[in-house]
């Protein structure tokens, strides 16, 4: 990517993704492979650079971060968690505060992009649905090799976890029980328990629409 008179050039595959880096608007709709990641750690930069080439006065601007992706499919992984962290360090990096918003789903890793947002400032719609789990593992290969790979991933969960705690306001202990298995939450759950600070309603309800209220009024979970 680069800076071409104050444009970013190359950094998006659409008008629609310029438009919204125009408006401060970082939109997260795929799972986290290199590219992706390249690609939003790429759009928090430029939009810092701009700022910091403008004014250095940032304290009434800031970055709005949207999500909606999910890191699982079918039990398949589709993401990975060193992305996630090193988008997460990027969003710690940068001066303005993100305010981040999940549309559709935020789950796995996406669960913690959006409990990092600006604190206050951690949104989701109705219909949202979100969801926390611990790092999922295939190892293969030599037993020296396996056993390094374990190791790996138990030091990802580590990271993970602590990070959950520090954003959420848990003990590391909780939140270690609670990723064992899936966990959902509907978007008035996340709240309680700390991933976001509300839920953005409109005019026509204020109740949940998500899948997990669905799931939960009919007894199904």
């Amino acid at each position: 990517y680069s800076l071409y008179k104050g444009k970013c050039v190359g950094a998006t595959s659409s008008r629609f993704g310029v438009l919204l880096v125009q408006d401060r608007i970082v939109y997260l709709g795929m799972s986290l492979v290199p590219s992706v990641t390249e690609l939003i750690l790429a759009e928090f930069l430029y939009l810092q650079f701009v700022k910091e080439k403008i004014s250095n006065d940032l304290d009434n601007e800031q970055t709005r971060f949207q999500e909606s992706f999910s890191a699982f499919r079918g039990g398949e992984k589709l993401s990975y968690e060193t992305e996630a962290f090193a988008i997460y360090d990027v969003m710690g990096y940068v001066k303005p505060p993100i305010f981040t918003l999940c549309v559709g789903n935020a789950w796995g890793e996406a669960a913690l992009l959006l409990a990092a947002g600006a604190k206050g400032n951690r949104s989701a719609l109705p219909s949202s649905t979100i969801m926390i789990k611990q790092p999922i593992g295939r190892f293969q290969g030599q037993a020296t090799d396996v056993e390094l790979a374990r190791k790996e991933m138990n030091n990802v969960k580590a990271e993970l976890v602590n990070l959950f705690a520090k954003h959420i306001g848990k003990t590391s202990e909780q939140i270690e029980a609670d990723i064992s298995r899936p966990k959902y939450f509907s978007p008035a759950e996340a709240v309680e328990y700390g991933i976001i600070d509300k839920v953005l309603y409109n005019e026509r309800g204020s109740e949940d629409r998500g899948v997990v209220s669905d799931l939960k009024k009919a007894q199904l979970i």
